[in-house]
Parts: structure tokens; sequence; C-alpha cells
């Protein structure tokens, strides 16, 4: 039998959402019984008649509506554009009104994560953002409490709304500690409450 999943579903371009996606998998798999899937989605074109392989060359696949549909929590990712989600998401999360539809992701825990060039490059906004259509489909959106002492001392990535991370203006720079910290926190968070809302 296939262990309960939390779908940590994230658009990266730079590979900074690619590295926090796996910490947050490495949180969720601390947690007895559930298991993470990494999952994301392709690029969009300005061009109609550009297409994307149906499979990636490097990376997580491609997400389905099922791996929406049947999964236990959600961790959603997305690097900030003008203070909001990218496109790509965006996209991905406009063609989930079947599962709205259905209410298949109502009481699901969900979680938002992000990453910016700059320290205070919207990193909130879009973390709000990106929680507004979880909300819509019913979702139990959960930041990260203070219990993580990283939030207060954090100098890099890190809010109450979810994990961040400070790439730096040419996207090079690595997680730091604290953001690893929050990361897998965030990730385990999730798990848990999925495990602890299943059981009920």
């Amino acid at each position: 039998m296939d262990l309960p999943y939390i779908l940590v579903l994230y658009y990266s371009r730079h590979g900074s959402l690619t590295n926090m996606a796996r910490e947050m998998a490495r949180g969720v798999e601390q947690v007895a019984g559930m298991e993470a899937r990494l999952r994301t989605v392709p690029s969009v074109s300005p061009v109609s008649e550009a297409t994307q392989p149906p499979i990636p060359e490097t990376g997580a696949v491609y997400a389905t509506e099922e791996d929406l549909r049947h999964c236990s929590g959600l961790l959603l990712g997305s690097p900030t554009r003008f203070g909001n989600m990218a496109a790509p998401m965006k996209y991905f999360i406009d063609s989930t009104s079947g599962l709205w539809l259905s209410g298949a992701l109502i009481d699901k825990p969900a979680a938002t994560f992000t990453s910016t060039s700059s320290l205070h490059g919207g990193q909130e906004t879009t973390l709000l953002s990106m929680a507004l259509p979880l909300l819509h489909h019913g979702m139990l959106w959960a930041g990260l409490p203070y219990s993580n002492s990283e939030l207060v001392t954090t100098r890099d990535g890190g809010t109450p709304y979810g994990a961040t991370h400070v790439a730096g203006s040419k996207n090079t720079s690595e997680l730091t500690a604290t953001e690893i910290s929050l990361c897998r926190a965030q990730g385990k968070r999730i798990a848990q409450l999925a495990k602890k809302l299943s059981a009920h």
C-alpha cells in the first residue's frame, strides 16, 4: 500500500526553489508514515506554438491534477514576480477548477514558500498571494510558528508566513543554515498536520 504523501509542488528557474523543495521533502520524511512527492510545472511561453517536452530533462516531473487530488497536504513554492507567484505556477493553479468543484482539497493542510533576489523583494506578499487560491480550495493554510527560533534571529530568509530564501542579485546564493532549518521545519509541520487531520 502506498504511503500518504505531501505534494511539494514548485516552479524554479535558477534552482533556488528546487533546493528549497528538496529540504521541504527532507522535513516531510522526518514524520513516520508520510512521504514527499516532488513535482514541478512547465514554463509558459508568449509564443502559442511553443511546447515543453512531456517529461523535463532534469529534476522533478510535471505535476498532474491527480497528484494534487490525492495528496494529504501541499507545499507550494514559486519565485517572486513583482510580489506575486510566477506565471507558470499561476497557470497551473488556474487549471484546478475541477478540484475546486469537487471539493477534493477541502481540509487538507498547505503552506507556501518563495525565493527572491533581494532581502525584501516581495517575499511576504508572494506567500500571501499564493495562499489565496488554496483558501478558495478550502485548504488549511499554515505558516511557521515562532517556536522556530530562527524566525527571531534570521538575517536571511524566513517569515511567519512561510519559508523563504534570499538568492542574491545573480541568483547564486546557496541556502543558508537558517533557511534550510526553516524549510525542513515547514515540511515537517505540514506532514504532522496531515497525519493528525487524517486520524480524525
